[in-house]
């Protein structure tokens, strides 16, 4: 689910967020990092959680319009159920996996704050999506999942009210929040109708290396922190320190340790990979300060003989 460069985000806020607070605790700060990287997937279970929680308002709302004396909206359709026994729907409102995962983690979120289920719910009846949907008289998983996924592209991820919701709940969510739906969206994509329920709760890391590499890059990152400052000095002699921005610094500090300490890395995946960072965190002035520094100090550890390569390597 994560890739490097996720990780390597996380490492960069990791240590913004040390420097803000003052606190030199690197202990603190590694279990910091852990705490954000398991936070992501708890963001992604909730947004899952929350398809499920509608998908169940949606059953509750119809069998309560079904009792009714007066005639609904609902009824007008030629099949009432059609939206609540939608495949892909079920495939996540019955993976015994997620509600596992939502019952370990005590992620009772949506119970606690049911009205932003219901702020969902009712935008989703009220979307062109659903309306075509429930009127078009065809039966298909293509359909079914065509739905799901214009429901979360137009209605779900971008709901403001869900947003600020985790906005006010963790602040490292903020930046986690695109990642997390890019990544859910892609996920609805390829569901065919037969996948496992482990498809839709996959590994938060590929492996343990991953682990490794976040907590190797953020404390060789700190430890040799007035190393990495001397070097930027040496290439940039008409800016002072304070003149640089903190997270251009913290950016040019990872990516100078990333290259020296990391041999299993090309120098381009670490170049590019920085200089991608910078251009979405940063100024578009700052990006290329970034470039241009990375690339005089690439060249100067090639030629002393610091920049020691090996293999195909990782990104």
């Amino acid at each position: 689910m994560l890739t490097r460069r996720h990780i390597r985000v996380k490492v960069m806020q990791c240590i913004y967020a040390l420097i803000q607070s003052k606190d030199e605790s690197l202990e603190k700060q590694e279990k910091f990092l852990k705490m954000s990287i398991d936070n992501m997937y708890v963001l992604y279970i909730l947004m899952l959680s929350l398809i499920k929680e509608m998908h169940a308002l949606a059953e509750t709302h119809l069998q309560h319009a079904s009792k009714k004396y007066l005639a609904t909206e609902e009824d007008n359709y030629p099949n009432p159920q059609k939206f609540v026994k939608n495949r892909l729907l079920l495939q996540i409102a019955q993976n015994s996996i997620l509600q596992e995962h939502i019952t370990k983690r005590k992620l009772n979120n949506w119970y606690l704050n049911a009205d932003y289920v219901k702020i969902i719910h009712k935008e989703v009846l009220g979307s062109t999506f659903y309306k075509s949907y429930m009127t078009s008289g065809k039966d298909s998983y293509e359909e079914d999942r065509q739905l799901v996924l214009d429901l979360f592209k137009n209605v779900i991820a971008p709901n403001e009210k869900i947003y600020e919701y985790f906005e006010d709940d963790q602040l490292t969510w903020i930046d986690d929040f695109p990642i997390v739906n890019t990544f859910l969206l892609k996920r609805l994509k390829k569901a065919d109708g037969n996948e496992r329920e482990s498809y839709f709760l996959p590994r938060l890391l590929k492996d343990e290396q991953d682990l490794e590499f976040a907590k190797k890059l953020l404390t060789k990152t700190l430890l040799n922190n007035e190393k990495w400052e001397k070097e930027i000095e040496g290439k940039t002699p008409n800016w002072d320190n304070d003149r640089i921005a903190e997270i251009d610094s913290i950016i040019l500090k990872m990516a100078i340790c990333e290259l020296l300490n990391f041999p299993s890395i090309p120098e381009k995946v670490t170049l590019n990979e920085y200089l991608e960072i910078a251009k979405e965190y940063s100024t578009p002035k700052s990006s290329i300060f970034i470039n241009g520094v990375l690339d005089k100090l690439a060249k100067e550890y090639k030629t002393d003989g610091r920049l020691q390569k090996m293999g195909r390597g990782l990104q």
